[in-house]
């Protein structure tokens, strides 16, 4: 880490370090709230990012089950948080490896890349199945054992605070508070989660994300877990009935302005600039994703209306529902959720084939079915 580039404005102070290769100081940040004043040249921007997401939490509130767009915007999230760290899955392979999730490496996956991914989305509904526990240490540390159970880093404590000084970067870009600072510092953050201030709701979110970053209190899956919080605090503290926005696909298309901007606040107190980013990533986000469930929320529509048209049953029915919160789908799925024989299980997916709402997966030992329609509305760019 270049400690030349930390200046007098830096909200943290550089603290020497030895018995690690390479690394002379570690950057321990501030405690919050920020000794920051906000800049009124903001105010536009923030109105624009509240109406916003206003707009994206009144849909979301009329919609008679929220999982059938939530769970493909999950989906979705979990890979490009996972692609930040250099995770790629198909999305296809991806679906199909949540059918059957298996333990350890692969021949085709040997980095269990789709774990990590999956991972990543079970630990995002993790929140809503813990209610009872409010914004706390606790919580993260749960967060961080679900993603990191059986893939990379995952022999390095899941859900445990590192006890070992970690870096970003090889050579270091970054080096992260030494241990014996971070009781501390964790102490102020869950504090600030609970206590608040004067900030805007949206703009303490960002701000605590920057926090948690700075301090990376884990040895693996910062930023993940990181992330997840960002969600999670800009759902609960804007009062949304549920996670609407979510920031990695804006975060990856701006990979090194991400990276830049946390960076600039630790070296020169560079606040403004990092909260503008994030509050024009708001408002893009806001915009992709509404226009993202409106076009599910028509699909939905769209398929049961093909269905009526038929006649079918409402077996036919059920598989539409279930096939928004997993758009790909064996036979021996259908029979167990409709409660019906193998082969008229295979028939009714044949039914939504010849409809034109799910296509044959070839080549697999299973009989299996992709709804190509989702697919294109969550994971295309």
């Amino acid at each position: 880490m270049d400690v030349s580039q930390f200046g007098s404005f830096s909200p943290g102070r550089l603290a020497p370090i030895s018995g690690v290769k390479g690394l002379t100081h570690a950057f321990v940040p501030a405690g919050l709230p920020p000794a920051w004043e906000w800049p009124n040249d903001l105010w536009p921007l923030l109105l624009e990012a509240h109406q916003r997401l206003a707009a994206l939490d009144s849909t979301g509130r009329h919609l008679q089950n929220p999982d059938l767009v939530l769970r493909p915007l999950q989906n979705r999230e979990a890979q490009k948080s996972s692609s930040l760290e250099g995770t790629f899955t198909d999305p296809q392979e991806q679906l199909l490896f949540a059918l059957d999730p298996r333990e350890g490496s692969s021949r085709d996956d040997p980095v269990n890349a789709r774990r990590e991914v999956f991972n990543y989305a079970r630990a995002l509904r993790l929140r809503r199945e813990r209610q009872e526990l409010p914004l706390s240490l606790r919580l993260i540390k749960e967060l961080h054992e679900v993603l990191m159970t059986g893939v990379r880093g995952s022999e390095r404590d899941p859900g445990n605070f590192r006890r070992l000084q970690n870096q970003i970067g090889r050579p270091a870009r970054f080096v992260p508070p030494p241990v014996p600072e971070l009781p501390s510092l964790l102490d102020n953050f869950e504090k600030y989660l609970h206590q608040g201030g004067p900030l805007d709701p949206l703009v303490r979110a960002f701000v605590a994300h920057y926090q948690f970053e700075a301090i990376h209190p884990f040895m693996d899956g910062n930023g993940r877990v990181g992330r997840l919080l960002l969600a999670v605090t800009i759902a609960e503290w804007c009062g949304h009935v549920n996670q609407w926005l979510y920031m990695s696909d804006y975060f990856d298309r701006n990979r090194d302005l991400y990276i830049d901007y946390l960076f600039a606040i630790s070296a020169r107190g560079e606040w403004a600039n990092w909260i503008a980013f994030c509050l024009r990533g708001v408002v893009e986000q806001a915009k992709d994703t509404l226009v993202r469930y409106e076009r599910l929320i028509s699909l939905h529509r769209d398929f049961h209306d093909r269905v009526n048209r038929r006649g079918a049953s409402t077996r036919l029915s059920r598989l539409i529902d279930e096939l928004f919160l997993a758009p790909i789908m064996r036979v021996t799925r259908a029979r167990d959720l409709t409660a019906v024989t193998y082969p008229t299980a295979r028939t009714d997916l044949r039914t939504l084939e010849a409809l034109g709402i799910v296509s044959e997966i070839r080549g697999l030992p299973q009989i299996t079915y992709a709804c190509l329609p989702i697919m294109d509305v969550v994971y295309a760019d």
